[in-house]
Protein backbone atom coordinates (compact mmCIF):
# COMPACT_ATOMS: atom_id res chain seq x y z
CA UNK A 1 0.00 0.00 0.00
CA UNK A 2 1.47 3.29 -1.07
CA UNK A 3 0.84 6.16 1.29
CA UNK A 4 0.30 9.67 0.10
CA UNK A 5 0.59 12.60 2.42
CA UNK A 6 -1.86 15.47 2.14
CA UNK A 7 0.74 17.72 0.52
CA UNK A 8 1.41 15.25 -2.33
CA UNK A 9 -2.30 14.67 -2.95
CA UNK A 10 -2.90 18.40 -2.95
CA UNK A 11 -0.05 18.98 -5.45
CA UNK A 12 -1.46 16.33 -7.80
CA UNK A 13 -4.96 17.87 -7.65
CA UNK A 14 -3.56 21.34 -8.22
CA UNK A 15 -2.27 20.49 -11.72
CA UNK A 16 -5.54 19.20 -13.11
CA UNK A 17 -8.90 20.43 -14.25
CA UNK A 18 -12.09 18.51 -13.51
CA UNK A 19 -14.44 18.55 -16.53
CA UNK A 20 -18.12 17.60 -16.22
CA UNK A 21 -20.73 17.07 -18.94
CA UNK A 22 -24.45 17.21 -18.25
CA UNK A 23 -27.64 15.85 -19.85
CA UNK A 24 -27.52 15.44 -23.62
CA UNK A 25 -23.84 16.44 -23.77
CA UNK A 26 -22.99 13.52 -21.47
CA UNK A 27 -25.09 11.15 -23.57
CA UNK A 28 -23.49 12.24 -26.85
CA UNK A 29 -19.93 12.10 -25.53
CA UNK A 30 -20.38 8.84 -23.66
CA UNK A 31 -18.77 10.16 -20.47
CA UNK A 32 -19.78 12.30 -17.52
CA UNK A 33 -16.55 13.36 -15.85
CA UNK A 34 -12.87 13.55 -16.78
CA UNK A 35 -9.79 14.92 -15.15
CA UNK A 36 -7.52 16.70 -17.61
CA UNK A 37 -3.97 17.92 -17.09
CA UNK A 38 -3.81 21.70 -16.98
CA UNK A 39 -1.45 23.20 -19.58
CA UNK A 40 1.23 25.57 -18.35
CA UNK A 41 -0.64 28.50 -19.90
CA UNK A 42 -4.06 29.11 -18.39
CA UNK A 43 -6.60 28.03 -21.03
CA UNK A 44 -10.06 29.49 -21.48
CA UNK A 45 -13.22 27.45 -21.07
CA UNK A 46 -13.75 27.81 -24.83
CA UNK A 47 -10.32 26.29 -25.56
CA UNK A 48 -11.08 23.29 -23.37
CA UNK A 49 -14.50 22.84 -25.05
CA UNK A 50 -12.93 22.99 -28.51
CA UNK A 51 -10.26 20.50 -27.43
CA UNK A 52 -12.93 17.96 -26.48
CA UNK A 53 -14.12 17.76 -30.12
CA UNK A 54 -17.76 17.40 -29.14
CA UNK A 55 -20.93 18.50 -30.90
CA UNK A 56 -20.83 22.14 -31.96
CA UNK A 57 -23.85 23.96 -30.59
CA UNK A 58 -24.72 26.53 -27.96
CA UNK A 59 -23.71 25.51 -24.45
CA UNK A 60 -23.65 27.07 -21.02
CA UNK A 61 -20.41 26.99 -19.04
CA UNK A 62 -19.90 26.94 -15.30
CA UNK A 63 -16.63 27.19 -13.41
CA UNK A 64 -16.79 26.13 -9.79
CA UNK A 65 -20.59 26.06 -10.03
CA UNK A 66 -20.90 29.66 -11.29
CA UNK A 67 -22.05 30.44 -14.84
CA UNK A 68 -19.26 32.17 -16.77
CA UNK A 69 -18.38 33.48 -20.21
CA UNK A 70 -16.57 31.15 -22.64
CA UNK A 71 -13.45 33.32 -22.37
CA UNK A 72 -13.13 32.66 -18.63
CA UNK A 73 -9.52 31.76 -17.81
CA UNK A 74 -9.10 28.54 -15.86
CA UNK A 75 -6.74 27.71 -13.06
CA UNK A 76 -5.54 24.49 -11.51
CA UNK A 77 -8.16 22.76 -9.41
CA UNK A 78 -11.14 24.39 -11.16
CA UNK A 79 -14.27 22.39 -11.86
CA UNK A 80 -15.42 23.11 -15.41
CA UNK A 81 -18.93 22.07 -16.39
CA UNK A 82 -20.56 22.16 -19.81
CA UNK A 83 -24.34 22.22 -19.93
CA UNK A 84 -26.75 22.03 -22.85
CA UNK A 85 -29.03 25.01 -23.48
CA UNK A 86 -31.49 25.73 -20.71
CA UNK A 87 -35.20 25.75 -21.38
CA UNK A 88 -37.90 26.87 -19.06
CA UNK A 89 -40.93 28.89 -18.59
Amino acid sequence: VQSTDARTASDENARVLRVLLFASLRERAGWEERTLPLPSESPTARQVWEGLHLVRFWISIAVNQQLVDADQRLKAGDELAFLPPFTGG
